[in-house]
């Protein structure tokens, strides 16, 4: 049996890095992509089965090159996770368009410009594409102008990709991640935001970087033949509660924590 292969960006840490790890452990061959080419090197070191290849995926000539690298290593891609991304809080008067700019680039332009480059490859073998977005394109926030209008984007991308590729077989869904325990999360969140969106998820707890990779790969694996066009929120609940009322919900006799 030929080996399954798949293409994670944003792999140098994080979720990205989660879900090459989880990929590996099922037998998949995985071509690690991040633009900080140092840390994707030492985070692929030791990792049986990891292609590295650094690459700026809002730069289409990048792409371009590091796609043709992936297949003639590989000789085939199954999968493609785009989960590649940077974030910018700050008040909707004050992101200027230099900073919209910068984040649109990598956060949809990066999904479009690789989908593009892996559909190809991905009808050869009726693959699937993830493509992560985040809470934050389901609903609104403060200070993410940007970044969630990006992602709200993304979760749209996601729709389009599987209305036009379903009839080549190939399935596109979407992850919208809540509230994560990634170092940048620890790093810039106080104990009040922690504890404020603790208050606002039914589950009480930030996810982890393993969890939100079991579904990225689940999407990708054949036990998700019949899914696509889907976006899931992988969010421990907070999109389902809507505006929460954390003080309601404190009244619960059952509530925990």
């Amino acid at each position: 049996m030929t080996e399954k292969t798949a293409l994670v960006t944003g792999a140098a840490r994080g979720i990205g890095l989660a879900t090459t790890q989880l990929f590996l452990k099922e037998g998949r061959r995985v071509a690690m992509i991040d633009r900080d080419a140092e840390a994707l090197h030492q985070s692929a070191e030791g990792l049986e089965g990891a292609l590295p290849v650094a690459c700026d995926v809002s730069d289409p000539d990048q792409v371009a090159a590091m796609t043709r690298q992936v297949a003639g290593e590989f000789g085939r891609i199954d999968a493609l996770v785009n989960n590649a991304g940077v974030a910018d809080f700050r008040p909707l008067e004050e992101t200027d368009f230099a900073t919209w700019r910068q984040v649109m680039a990598t956060n949809l332009d990066g999904v479009f410009l690789m989908s593009q480059a892996a559909i190809p490859h991905l009808k050869t073998v009726r693959g699937a594409i993830v493509n992560v977005a985040s809470i934050s394109g389901l609903r609104a926030s403060t200070l993410r102008v940007a970044y969630g209008t990006s992602k709200a984007a993304v979760i749209h991308l996601t729709r389009q990709q599987a209305a036009e590729l379903g009839d080549h077989g190939v399935r596109a869904n979407c992850v919208a991640p809540g509230p994560v325990d990634t170092k940048l999360a620890l790093a810039v969140h106080t104990p009040q935001i922690r504890a404020a969106y603790h208050d606002a998820i039914p589950l009480n707890r930030y996810g982890q970087e393993a969890e939100i990779a079991e579904v990225i790969v689940f999407l990708c694996s054949d036990r998700a033949s019949y899914v696509t066009g889907q976006t899931i929120a992988s969010d421990g609940g907070f999109d389902a509660t809507g505006v929460g009322l954390p003080a309601l919900r404190a009244l619960s006799p059952n509530r925990n924590g």
